[in-house]
């Protein structure tokens, strides 16, 4: 097997795990108790590293300022399926 197969793959699996914690997040938004949890903070502390820098260009332009929807985690979502739908698809035309 191709080493920058292998490399692709974990990284593949590691966007669908982001994306996933991300769901959950979004999940336990809804429900204000679970998200003060242990597990409500396990889940904040693997998934902001990954948006904050979105939400810090977002701020930093003043981008959906008084939107009370947080745009910058649908974007950062958004932006880790186009590039896992990338590595994908490249995958599919090398290997």
């Amino acid at each position: 097997m191709n080493f920058a197969y292998v490399i692709a793959r974990v990284a593949s699996t590691l966007i669908v795990a982001i994306q996933l914690a991300m769901f959950v997040r979004a999940i336990l938004s809804w429900f204000p108790s679970l998200g003060d949890s242990s597990f409500g903070d396990l889940v904040y502390t693997l998934t902001e590293p990954i948006i904050a820098p979105v939400r810090a260009l977002c701020d930093r332009f003043g981008w959906f300022r008084n939107i009370p929807i947080d745009i910058p985690f649908m974007i950062t979502y958004l932006l880790l399926f186009m590039v896992q739908g990338l590595l994908d698809s490249l995958m599919q035309m090398v290997f």
